[in-house]
């Protein structure tokens, strides 16, 4: 086996007394684990961080074996992880990554989702700059992984434009469907059902108690259907972000 490729950082663990178990995703296939050696020293450690962007080398004499991996930096967003809500951003995205796609199997779309929402948390470092950049992700992992929302149209009038998901069955319903069911409902924000604002869709055209509305919509299916039977400690970074979110977006 031998693979080189572009890919993002994804997560990096200690092996051994100087080695590292990194997880990458490549854009063509999918999460690729390898064994960096030296990957604990101070030259490596500063590349392997996630969310930087590396053209990685594979090779492996097995399909089973674990591959071992060269990396060479190509983009790094290290100057952001100083930043206590960038960081926790690029944390939670890519933990959220590592955690829910199978190894090998591509997801280009997941791929680009990513790149582009680590390209909006670098563009513009604020809250209000990629906050529904990350929303859209989150929305687009649910999707690829066969648990998408259809926000298009009211699952019961088939109005557009739905006001409304319902958290047991991910069912869209519209304003007047919903009435006096509102409590048991999650809104919808308006950025999810027309498209963004004039932004784009990064964050600008949304204020924040639609932001959260939207975090709250797809933490839910996130924690149902992604994460439910995995380690606390993706969530859990999540619920970090979101706290922070809710300071920075008040």
């Amino acid at each position: 086996m031998h693979l080189r490729a572009p890919a993002i950082l994804l997560a990096a663990r200690g092996h051994g007394e100087h080695g590292s178990v990194v997880r990458a995703l490549t854009r063509d296939d999918g999460v690729q684990p390898g064994y960096v050696r030296g990957g604990r020293s101070r030259a490596l450690r500063p590349v392997l961080q996630p969310g930087n962007i590396v053209l990685g080398q594979w090779r492996a004499r097995t399909p089973e074996q674990l591959a071992a991996l060269t990396v060479e930096l190509i983009h790094s967003y290290g100057a952001l992880h100083p930043e206590p809500l960038p960081a926790a951003a690029i944390d939670w995205a890519t933990a959220l990554t590592a955690a829910s796609l199978a190894e090998a199997q591509p997801y280009p779309h997941v791929h680009d989702g990513l790149a582009a929402l680590l390209a909006a948390i670098e563009a513009a470092p604020s809250a209000r700059g990629w906050t529904v950049a990350l929303v859209r992700f989150e929305l687009l992992l649910l999707g690829e992984l066969g648990f998408g929302l259809d926000l298009s149209a009211c699952s019961v009038t088939g109005a557009a434009g739905p006001g409304f998901v319902s958290p047991r069955t991910g069912a869209a319903v519209s304003a007047q469907a919903a009435t006096g069911y509102e409590a048991r409902l999650l809104p919808v924000p308006a950025f999810l059902r027309d498209g963004g604002g004039a932004d784009g869709g990064t964050g600008g055209g949304a204020g924040g108690e639609a932001i959260l509305d939207g975090l709250r919509l797809t933490g839910h299916f996130l924690g149902r259907h992604l994460l439910a039977d995995r380690r606390a400690e993706p969530l859990a970074a999540r619920e970090r972000l979101v706290e922070r979110l809710k300071r920075a977006l008040a």
